[in-house]
Parts: structure tokens; C-alpha cells; sequence
């Protein structure tokens, strides 16, 4: 058997590895990356010989995909979790204690915005039960739609715009309630008659096990094991050009033929190669919009007095031009024993990626000026770091379920194609990791 994966990302590689799993040693896995590495978003990068996370840095430690995906490879004495410290909200020029007992910052109560919003839109979400709530069973809408209607404008900008940005690079205005929070559609669907009492019926259970997880030295630990693993035929700074069907499976250039393909690309790729096999389900594709943000990584003198916190968060329509700061070195009990204190600073939402047009050294003054302004202590980095992800997160809109059962549905009958990527199921790395290894069992169960 040969089989091509077009991705080098952590879809891809999940997907090579469980290929190679099912299929044994005599498989031909090749695995084709348009760029100079693989990873995709997830890049670890050095600064003075230490790794340093400079895409995702975490994952959604109450999901299994990927400590079990350490545990087989022999790795997961890597994993590492969070020092348990809760972020901020920097609104209105002052920080904020993050509210908890929200949904992706929808309250289910007022008092968990007390002091965040103002006692007029605390009144509101305290009567908002009282209102009558229209939602359309199976539908879809903006998050800040449904926000703004029931409890106002300040609860989107100052409590929900914070947390979907750093999920989703975007705002509340331009995604969806049914991809970005399926619990709280699920809780609508059924008839909650108010928007706190869907909240309070889509809050997960209470748990002791840490929401986020890490790797100590790094993604690229996960990366390098799912490669030796996969045992995979890689060509970087190769990019698919051509997917075709023929009489036994697939041409695709440039690799030749194929028995079976998986697509692990961002959206706009995975349209051009289904644009000659599949037209309808290409059209569908591209339809999806991504974001682009940037990284600045800054280590500072290990005494700065940073504030005892996870990170910050900027309401949206602060006079601010990063979105967000993660104080990794509060963050992360391995990253305090280090000899600099570690803060990322990310800038760019969707529809608001001017910034990212600026060279390095602007990038660096904004992080520098806006980490300052946020904290009131003087930031003097010693060392830095900037990375660009250009096209990095694709867009949950409104619809983006329907349009993704539908792009299934208009590529079912092509055997031996399987579709992986964030565009999919979920932008966090345990979504991708299960993308992957869907997309493989798709293509063993057509193999056979």
C-alpha cells in the first residue's frame, strides 16, 4: 500500500502515526509539508538553549487525545500542568480578577461580572431570566449576537471578546454558539428558557482534574516522537499541487500514485485540492476564513515584579495593541525555575491584523510598551523572539457546523480521501490529534 498525507501539522502526524499502527511496516506512509518544518502552528523555538513554546503552549488538559497519545509514545513523563494561577481582564485601564463560574465568559449569574461590567448591566443580567428568550431550535448565531440581545454590550467586549480571542484569534461578533460553545447550544436546543439557566446547564461538572495540560520541553517533544513513530517518507518545502482520481486510487502530484490520501491542510488548501475531484464539497471549504496573530516572546530579568498571575487578557476597545499576555513563568511551575522570567505577548484578531504588517523590532516596542502599561513595572527584556502566523486559526462562524457536515457529506463517496485539520471539529490540539486519527480509520476501513 501507498499512502500520502499532505500536512506536516499535528493532524498529520497523528494521522501518519495511526496509519502506520493499523497498517504495519510494509505500508509506504509519505507525508508532504509545504514548509521548512513540521508542526504546523505548533513551533518550539530556543532561547538561550531552553525550548520555548511560540504557537500553542497548552491543551485542554480534560480531554484524552494527547496525554494518551504521550503515555504510547513513552513520553509522558514530559507532561506538566499549570501553578493553578488565574488570569486577568485588563478593562476600562485596570486589571480584573477573571470571572468564574462562566461559560467562556457568559455569566451564569451577575455577580460573576461584579466590578467588571456596571451595576446597569449587572441589573440586566440579574432580570434576564425574567425576558423571554427566541431561539430557534438547530439554528445559529454569533456568540455576541446572543450576548449583546440578553445582557448587553459591555459583557461581550470586557468578559467573552477576551476569552474567544485567545481561543480563536477572533471576536464574539463573527463566531458561531454552535461551534465555538456546543454545550450551550445543546442547552438551548432543549429549551432553557433564559440564557443563565442555558449557561448554568452547559457549565461542565465540577472536576479536580487541570483544565489545561503542558509539555516541559515543549510541542516539539510530541512532534519529533509522532515522527519517529509514524516512520513516515517526509518532503518538506514540498506542497501538494494536484489531487486526481484514476482507475486503482489517486494521482497526486507531485508524489504519483496512491491508494489513499489524507488531506490535513488548512481549509483554502484542502478546497484547491478537492476543486477537480470534488467541486461542491471545494466551494464549501472555501468558504471558511482564517486569522492570522503573532508571538512576541520576551525574557526579562528573573526578579521583574510581574503580577501573581497566569496571564492578561485586553477587552476589546482598550487602547492597547497586544490582545494578550501569558506570564508563562507564573503560569508554568517548570518555567519559574529558570534563570529569565518568560511573557508572550500576542497581538491580531480576525478582521484586525494590521500589526502583523510591522516589522519585528515594532512588534517588540508594542509588546514591550503595552506589558508595561498593563503591570506598571518598567519591562526591560534581554532577550526576544517573534513569530508570525499568517493564516494560523480558521474561523468558527455562524453555520460553520452545518457547512461542515455538509463538506462530509460531499466527499463521503470519494474512497480513499480522508479530510483532517482545526478547520474540522475544534482549533485545540487534542481536536487535531482526534481529527487525525479519524481521518486514519476512515482509510484503513476503506483499504480494508
Amino acid at each position: 500500500m501507498r499512502i500520502a498525507v499532505v500536512g506536516g501539522g499535528i493532524s498529520g502526524l497523528v494521522a501518519a502515526y495511526r496509519l502506520r499502527q493499523a497498517l504495519g511496516p510494509e505500508a509506504e506512509l509519505i507525508l508532504l509539508e509545504r514548509a521548512e518544518r513540521l508542526g504546523g502552528i505548533l513551533h518550539t523555538a530556543e532561547m538561550d538553549g531552553e525550548p520555548v513554546d511560540l504557537g500553542a503552549e497548552a491543551f485542554v488538559g480534560r480531554r484524552p487525545e494527547i496525554p494518551e497519545l504521550m503515555r504510547e509514545l513513552g513520553i509522558e513523563d514530559q507532561l506538566v500542568y499549570p501553578a493553578g494561577k488565574r488570569p486577568l481582564i485588563w478593562s476600562e485601564g485596570a486589571g480584573h480578577r477573571l470571572p468564574e463560574n462562566t461559560l467562556m465568559g457568559i455569566p451564569a449569574a451577575p455577580e460573576a461580572l461584579a466590578g467588571l461590567v456596571d451595576s446597569e448591566t449587572l441589573a440586566r443580567i440579574a432580570g434576564e431570566s425574567e425576558r423571554p428568550l427566541h431561539w430557534e431550535r438547530g439554528g445559529d448565531i454569533a456568540v455576541g449576537a446572543l450576548v449583546a440581545d440578553r445582557f448587553g454590550d459591555q459583557v461581550v467586549r470586557r468578559s467573552v471578546d477576551p476569552l474567544l480571542g485567545g481561543v480563536y484569534a477572533g471576536l464574539a461578533d463573527t463566531i458561531g454558539v454552535r461551534a465555538a460553545l456546543p454545550t450551550l447550544a445543546v442547552a438551548l436546543d432543549a429549551g432553557a428558557t433564559s440564557l443563565t439557566r442555558a449557561v448554568r446547564d452547559a457549565l461542565p461538572p465540577p472536576s479536580t482534574t487541570p483544565v489545561f495540560g503542558g509539555i516541559r520541553d515543549g510541542y516539539r517533544v510530541l512532534l519529533d516522537a509522532l515522527r519517529a513513530a509514524a516512520d513516515v517518507k517526509i518532503q518538506t518545502t514540498t506542497a501538494a499541487t494536484r489531487l486526481a482520481r484514476t482507475p486503482n486510487g489517486w494521482q497526486l502530484d507531485p508524489v504519483g500514485a496512491v491508494d489513499a490520501v489524507i488531506l490535513a491542510t488548512p481549509a483554502p488548501v484542502t478546497a484547491a485540492l478537492l476543486r477537480e475531484i470534488a467541486p461542491a464539497a471545494a466551494e464549501l471549504a472555501a468558504g471558511i476564513d482564517l486569522s492570522s496573530s503573532a508571538v512576541v516572546a520576551l525574557a526579562l530579568p528573573r526578579d521583574t515584579a510581574l503580577p501573581d498571575n497566569s496571564g492578561i487578557l485586553v477587552a476589546t476597545g482598550e487602547p492597547l495593541r497586544a490582545k494578550a499576555f501569558t506570564l508563562s513563568s507564573r503560569k508554568w511551575p517548570h518555567l519559574a525555575e529558570r534563570d529569565v522570567a518568560l511573557v508572550r505577548a500576542s497581538f491580531g484578531r480576525f478582521g484586525d491584523d494590521a500589526a502583523l504588517s510591522w516589522p519585528d523590532a515594532d512588534l517588540i516596542t508594542a509588546a514591550v510598551e503595552d506589558l508595561t502599561a498593563v503591570t506598571g513595572v518598567d519591562i526591560r527584556p534581554v532577550r526576544t523572539l517573534v513569530q508570525r502566523w499568517i493564516g494560523g486559526l480558521p474561523q468558527y462562524a455562524p453555520g460553520h457546523t452545518a457547512r461542515i457536515a455538509d463538506l462530509r457529506s460531499a466527499t463521503a463517496d470519494l474512497g480513499g480521501v480522508a479530510l483532517a485539520g482545526a478547520y474540522l471539529d475544534g482549533v485545540g490540539v487534542p481536536a487535531c490529534a482526534a481529527s487525525g486519527a479519524a481521518a486514519a480509520r476512515r482509510i484503513v476501513d476503506h483499504l480494508g
